[in-house]
């Protein structure tokens, strides 16, 4: 199959409602940090406003933000980010009438295009859903990526750590450039690590599962001789380690983003202890993205998709869709993010081993 992607449909701003629309209304931020009251909150669609008469794409959004008029532009900031006397976009309606338009009929896809029955079974995605279309488009759209400068984001939990085949997967995909940036937290770079360095994950062997002796001071003794070298590249070098995710990453210089939980032993060096500060570098990566895929980690996959819009301007001005993906073993959690409305928000009920597999027989790694 040829992977497409969808089409962007552009407002038709000769609407009669959307030229005879009023600017935006915008107020000065009382301080740091606060909006003005009935300030407006982004979605993840494209969003326009109307500034001295012409209409203005906020080109890098995100969920639940606020929108600040910098004089040449929307530039969309988190609550903690506002200055005092930032010029805030007030408006809560979102059909042009206060110079504010969200545009959230904006995809066309293949789909799409063909015609739809008004009644079908299972269309929810579930343990019952055939994804067989999913890994097919899936690996077509991840081959696209590659061919064609995207980015492409992966949120790991540390599930896909546990399993030989699911970390050798991981690896090559990182090695051969479908991978861009890594989002995960203490415990997947610390078992996959304790992979490399004594062939467990928690204890238990990562090819039989068997439980090895002592083994529950395996992931300590791992987070122990990491901080004792100081860095998880030092530990690689001066341990010899050959494999695993965190190795493709160091060797390939992709970059990865360790947040922290209060759960946390340790924990390594790498890891964010600030919050705010690992909020802001998982931004940093979500702000290129192209492609987003979650697996098993429900919490940091939905903290991701809140910061990711469901469209990305490209350096050349056009817009193309961020594809987002979903993976988990319970169908509430592979669904959860599919309420963004989005076509890029899709759930793959699955475990991580079986989809490592598929993927790797759709790429050949």
């Amino acid at each position: 199959m040829s992977f497409k992607l969808a089409e962007y449909i552009e407002p038709d701003f000769t609407e009669e409602r959307l030229v005879n629309a009023p600017d935006a209304r915008l107020e000065r931020a009382p301080h740091a940090k606060a909006a003005p009251k009935g300030f407006h909150a982004t979605s993840i669609f494209p969003e326009y406003f109307k500034i001295n008469g012409k209409w203005h794409l906020a080109e890098d959004s995100r969920m639940d933000a606020v929108p600040v008029w910098d004089g040449e532009k929307i530039r969309i900031v988190e609550f903690r980010n506002i200055k005092t006397d930032d010029m805030v976009v007030v408006g809560r309606t979102e059909d042009g009438s206060e110079g504010i338009y969200v545009h959230d009929n904006c995809w066309v896809t293949q789909e799409e295009k063909q015609e739809k029955n008004t009644f079908a079974f299972r269309q929810s995605r579930s343990r019952e859903t055939s994804f067989t279309y999913d890994y097919e488009n899936l690996t077509e759209l991840l081959k696209h990526e590659k061919e064609n400068n995207g980015y492409v984001v992966w949120v790991l939990g540390p599930a896909c750590s546990f399993d030989v085949e699911a970390r050798r997967v991981m690896g090559e995909l990182i090695s051969q450039g479908y991978c861009q940036a890594l989002l995960a937290g203490n415990a997947l770079a610390t078992h996959d690590l304790e992979g490399a360095y004594l062939g467990t994950a928690l204890g238990c062997d990562i090819r039989n599962q068997k439980l090895h002796d002592m083994g529950h001071y395996n992931h300590l003794d791992t987070i122990n001789s990491i901080n004792t070298y100081g860095s998880i590249p030092e530990f690689i070098r001066g341990e010899g380690i050959d494999n695993g995710i965190i190795y493709n990453c160091v060797k390939n210089n992709v970059p990865f983003v360790l947040n922290g939980s209060i759960r946390d032993d340790g924990p390594l060096p790498e890891v964010f202890e600030h919050a705010y500060e690992g909020q802001d570098t998982i931004r940093s990566h979500i702000r290129k993205a192209t492609t987003v895929i979650g697996m098993a980690t429900v919490l940091h996959t939905i903290a991701a998709g809140n910061m990711t819009p469901t469209y990305r301007v490209m350096a050349d001005g056009t817009i193309r869709p961020v594809y987002f993906y979903m993976v988990d073993t319970s169908d509430f959690a592979a669904n959860k993010l599919s309420d963004r409305g989005s076509l890029s928000a899709k759930g793959i009920v699955t475990n991580v081993q079986d989809f490592m597999r598929n993927i790797s027989r759709g790429l050949n790694l």
